[in-house]
C-alpha cells in the first residue's frame, strides 16, 4: 500500500483512500497524465484495457440511480442494464447530473465505488474475470490498482451482462 500523493490532496482522492484503508483493500496509486478516457488512462497506466473498469452513470424511468461498470473495452447495452436493474427504460446520467451526483469528481473520472456516492453498483460479468482491477479516483490524473476479489467484498458489487455485444460483421455473416 502506497502513502497519498502530497499533490493528491484534493477531490474525492482523500476520501477513497480512506474508504480503502478502512475496509482493508490493498490498493496501489497510479498517477499519469491526464487522461480522458478508460482505454486512454489503462493505456498511460501501462495496464491491459480489459482491467480498467470504467463507470457509467444510468438512471431508470422510475428514478432510481445506478453505477455501471464494465472493461474500459466495452459498451454498455442499455436495453440489458434495464433487464438486470428490472426496468422499463433506462438512461445514461448528463454531465449535469453526474456532477451534481459526485460533487468531489471531475466529470468522467467516478471511482467503482457506488457507496462512496450512496448509489447502488453493477458491474459486467467479463470484471470478474480479472485477477486485479484499476479505475479512476475521482480526477484524470490518478488511478487506483486493486485486487478484484477484495473490491467486490468491500463494495458488494453484484453482476449482470451489462456489455453490448463486440462481434461487429454483420447479421448474415454470424454463425
Amino acid at each position: 500500500m502506497q502513502p497519498t500523493p502530497s499533490n493528491a490532496r484534493e477531490g474525492a482522492l482523500p476520501i477513497l483512500l480512506d474508504w480503502l484503508r478502512q475496509r482493508a483493500v490493498e490498493h496501489e496509486i497510479h498517477e499519469h497524465a491526464a487522461t480522458f478516457t478508460a482505454r486512454g488512462t489503462a493505456r498511460a497506466e501501462g495496464v491491459d484495457p480489459r482491467t480498467f473498469a470504467k463507470v457509467i452513470g444510468v438512471r431508470t424511468n422510475d428514478d432510481r440511480t445506478f453505477l455501471l461498470v464494465l472493461d474500459a473495452t466495452d459498451r454498455v447495452d442499455l436495453l440489458k442494464a434495464g433487464r438486470a436493474l428490472q426496468a422499463d427504460r433506462v438512461r445514461l446520467l448528463t454531465e449535469a447530473e453526474l456532477t451534481a451526483l459526485t460533487p468531489d469528481c471531475e466529470a468522467g473520472a467516478l471511482p467503482a465505488v457506488g457507496s462512496l456516492f450512496n448509489v447502488p453498483m453493477l458491474a459486467d460479468h467479463a470484471v470478474r474475470e480479472d485477477r486485479d482491477i484499476s479505475f479512476n479516483a475521482g480526477n484524470h490524473r490518478f488511478s487506483v490498482r486493486v485486487d478484484r476479489s477484495a473490491w467486490e467484498r468491500a463494495t458488494e458489487v453484484r453482476y449482470a451482462d451489462l456489455a453490448a455485444e463486440s462481434d461487429t460483421r454483420p447479421a448474415w455473416a454470424k454463425s
